[in-house]
């Protein structure tokens, strides 16, 4: 007799994120990047060396490697002979807003996990990371019936989003309108000085007109996640089997047109965000499914784009 009845069979790990899981990620967060201490110690909400609209000057303190120079305080590391950088602080609780794509692409994967798990192994670690940070948390997605998760701060504000996260990202939503439907509704609920973290495949980013990334990134501190599998980036050199319920089929990859079709579906959408975002002023970050979900963390706020 089996350990639980087949309605009742716990989730499979990779296929399916649980609540379980993305809560056990806060360590992760918290542990990755404890708040920087400023001369007088730390206090206030969102300190962050960015800075954005709706972001005022709160203290300075010694530079570290990966501060943008941009910030350095000139003053006072001319006093002290040693490099200074400016900290800024939102005029109210900074809001971060999770924006989660569930387009069906997502639904997949071939090492590790499903991109659709990656996700919200992801979006979890920057829900965290943001109640680190003082933020309060919301999350939405590209739906015309679901309401959005509304902002709240502390562990019930991030138990509200990780909890969407695991309905979301357990099967495709019926109801998916697109993720430019997402960034619509993003469009309406963000404040200037907010922080946006976008999750997305490379193909529904690619349907997004390039010319609304510049809006979100002069008033808002935006980073998109690219989730990828490693079978997109590099498929065999011969034939790739399928297998279903019914039968079995295999792809001819050896031919040069049909390696070609596949790197315009997969490997084009991907360079293509990868070039675009960042000339927009959006940090971009590629997540594969078989790296650690928290590879993508330490570059939060500093990288321009990188590939795992």
């Amino acid at each position: 007799m089996p350990a639980h009845p087949p309605s009742q069979q716990p989730p499979s790990p990779g296929i399916v994120p649980t609540l379980q899981e993305l809560i056990g990620l806060r360590a992760l967060a918290f542990g990755r990047r404890q708040a920087r201490r400023g001369r007088h110690g730390v206090s206030g909400h969102a300190l962050s060396p960015l800075r954005g609209r709706g972001m005022e000057y709160a203290e300075s303190r010694e530079y570290a490697i990966g501060d943008d120079a941009r910030h350095i305080d000139w003053r006072l590391t001319a006093r002290s002979g040693r490099p200074h950088t400016k900290l800024f602080q939102a005029e109210r609780e900074r809001l971060t807003l999770l924006v989660a794509d569930t387009a069906p692409t997502l639904y997949f994967g071939t090492r590790t996990r499903f991109k659709s798990v990656q996700a919200a192994r992801v979006g979890a670690i920057a829900t965290w990371a943001a109640l680190r940070d003082g933020d309060r948390v919301a999350a939405l997605r590209g739906s015309l019936r679901e309401a959005p998760i509304p902002p709240a701060g502390g562990p019930r504000g991030a138990l509200r989003v990780l909890d969407a996260l695991v309905r979301w990202y357990t099967a495709p939503p019926e109801d998916d309108a697109g993720l430019g439907a997402a960034l619509d509704h993003a469009a309406r609920v963000l404040r200037p000085g907010s922080r946006l973290v976008v999750l997305a495949d490379p193909a529904s980013i690619a349907a997004i007109d390039p010319h609304r990334w510049p809006a979100f990134a002069l008033h808002h501190e935006t980073t998109v996640l690219l989730l990828v599998d490693p079978l997109e980036r590099d498929p065999p050199k011969a034939a790739l089997p399928f297998a279903t319920a019914d039968h079995r089929v295999e792809l001819d990859l050896a031919t040069a047109a049909q390696r070609q079709r596949w790197r315009q579906e997969f490997v084009a959408p991907l360079e293509a965000a990868l070039q675009a975002l960042p000339a927009r002023g959006v940090r971009v970050q590629v997540v594969p499914t078989d790296a650690p979900s928290d590879a993508w963390l330490g570059a939060w706020g500093r990288a321009q784009a990188s590939v795992a």
